[in-house]
């Protein structure tokens, strides 16, 4: 019995995700070309689906249009990397703070388990930052807040465009598996202003080093 055709919307979807993951892994670098006609061989579809998960894309803000070259994977300056971690700092700080007042018991033994995980994985810093997305994201589902969600699934998009793990950094994966501790002690102890200024310190050394990374990129492009 033969298939029926594939719904475009389904396409479209899949579409969108290949090209969001190649962004969130760097085969699509911020300021490089977006061709439709590209990406639809290389993914194996028409133009369509390829045109409606761009204009997807543009809306998340990860691709833009540039003069003289057209559709870009969008870049972050200096500010805007500012700008992004000051929200990420409120957001995750009021995250934290709602799961050590609503997560459930389950929920905070999940944030265990993850944290447990990461040093055994302090080698492997793509590994390592898959674990962080799933401690983050859990974290922001623990604090059961629909609108705090959609706020911080916004600015997930837009750390996309940041590129590699600040992970991989030395002693980075250390630092940072400290912090993540503190912050489920103080959400298992139910301690909200303890699990807020965890959360906002461990955002506040990420971009320290995210900093540092972005200067190096300069650097060793100049």
């Amino acid at each position: 019995m033969s298939k029926g055709p594939v719904d475009p919307k389904l396409r479209g979807e899949t579409a969108y995700a290949r090209l969001k993951e190649e962004i969130a892994t760097g085969k699509m670098m911020p300021g490089s070309r977006v061709r439709e006609v590209e990406i639809a061989d290389r993914l194996g579809v028409s133009r369509t689906p390829v045109r409606e998960a761009l204009r997807r894309l543009e809306a998340d803000g990860l691709v833009t249009h540039a003069p003289h070259m057209g559709a870009v994977v969008a870049t972050l300056d200096h500010s805007a990397v500012i700008e992004l971690y000051a929200m990420r700092e409120i957001l995750e700080g009021t995250a934290a703070r709602f799961a050590a007042r609503h997560a459930s018991e389950v929920e905070v033994q999940d944030l265990a388990y993850l944290v447990e995980t990461e040093m055994d994985r302090a080698e492997d810093p793509a590994a390592l930052a898959q674990i962080n997305r799933a401690f983050h994201s859990a974290l922001y589902h623990a604090g059961h807040n629909q609108f705090l969600l959609k706020a911080l699934g916004a600015l997930s998009d837009a750390m996309i465009l940041l590129g590699g793990t600040t992970l991989a950094v030395d002693s980075r994966s250390t630092t940072a598996h400290e912090e993540h501790t503190a912050m489920v002690k103080a959400i298992a102890a139910r301690d909200p202003d303890a699990a807020e200024e965890a959360a906002r310190e461990h955002i506040r050394n990420a971009q320290r080093v995210r900093l540092k990374l972005l200067r190096a990129a300069m650097v060793d492009n100049h």
